[in-house]
């Protein structure tokens, strides 16, 4: 073996190791120039010059970690077609350790976005939900799976792939494996036990309505932890940064001042950084601040994005300077 590729499975080895689970996607963006509008519609005609194919959903949160340096195993379920067969090519390209079930009976959720003039023009979503042998086979390879990694990451996107979400967490929790997961949905309770949530600012107030203060927000998020009995709730808060509340209080890290280009996969470039810096051994405070200058860094660039190590390296420098 090569002095090169000793190195390798040497930090391989050294690294935190995670295990995302969740809704995958494939995200497809076409790139054109509008020139003018239809005749047949008042809509924009785009005309496509360039195609782009990108993992999104838990997908991302895998691949974003992997390019920090994690040891990352995905468990997701796909269809058996040819998007299908882009993600899982796509995701090994990452370095990401792909355990995608295809189901025959469901199309792979794909989010395709016409971009024109450095816009997005329209979104077309493709889902169905997978069939319950499926999602059956895929908690039994969690369970087998979980006893390995160092962190369990529960990608939420509601598209059903994570209805024994609640046997997840026990099952994990029971190993001693701490679990964060990005939700969705109105009904948290499903989440009760997880060591983290990271809802960002809409999402937690569709939960428990809205609020008049800081103090108010506050004392909602701690009621919402106790609750649900939670280690950390961290709320994601656009331009507001983000703010953690646990056991020992309230920890509130300001948005870092960068142009927002594109916010979406920000929440899974966060969920990532937060889980590989704890399984690292991070404290809450180190990891939280570090995603919040990840999440900076993402929504500078154009649709589901990564942050690379040199990038976030920079940011920490900036920030202490």
């Amino acid at each position: 073996m090569s002095g090169a590729r000793v190195a390798r499975s040497r930090a391989r080895a050294r690294a935190p190791r995670l295990l995302v689970v969740g809704d995958v996607m494939l995200d497809r963006y076409w790139f054109g120039q509008v020139g003018r509008i239809s005749p047949e519609a008042p809509v924009p005609i785009v005309l496509v010059e360039r195609r782009e194919e990108r993992p999104g959903g838990a997908a991302n949160v895998a691949r974003n970690a992997a390019a920090l340096g994690a040891d990352v195993e995905l468990l997701a379920v796909v269809g058996r077609d040819e998007a299908g067969d882009c993600l899982a090519r796509l995701i090994e390209g990452e370095g990401v350790r792909g355990r995608l079930h295809r189901d025959a009976s469901v199309s792979t959720t794909v989010k395709l976005r016409v971009i024109g003039r450095q816009q997005q023009l329209l979104r077309i979503d493709f889902e169905t939900v997978p069939s319950h042998e499926v999602l059956n086979a895929k908690l039994a390879e969690f369970e087998r799976s979980a006893a390995e990694c160092d962190l369990v990451i529960l990608s939420d996107y509601a598209k059903g792939t994570l209805v024994h979400v609640e046997r997840m967490i026990q099952h994990a929790r029971e190993l001693g494996k701490p679990v964060l997961i990005d939700p969705k949905g109105e009904d948290y309770t499903r989440y009760r036990g997880a060591t983290a949530l990271t809802p960002n600012k809409t999402e937690f107030r569709a939960i428990v309505g809205g609020w008049k203060s800081e103090k108010e927000f506050h004392a909602k998020a701690q009621r919402l932890r106790q609750h649900l009995r939670l280690d950390a709730l961290l709320v994601t808060r656009s331009e507001e940064g983000m703010t953690l509340f646990s056991r020992s209080g309230v920890l509130h890290v300001p948005a870092q001042a960068r142009e927002v280009y594109d916010v979406s996969g920000a929440g899974d470039t966060v969920i990532a950084t937060l889980g590989l810096k704890l399984a690292a051994g991070a404290s809450w405070r180190e990891a939280v601040r570090t995603a919040n200058l990840a999440a900076g860094i993402v929504v500078g660039k154009l649709g589901t994005a990564v942050v690379q190590p040199d990038e976030l390296a920079a940011a920490q420098r900036a920030s202490s300077a």
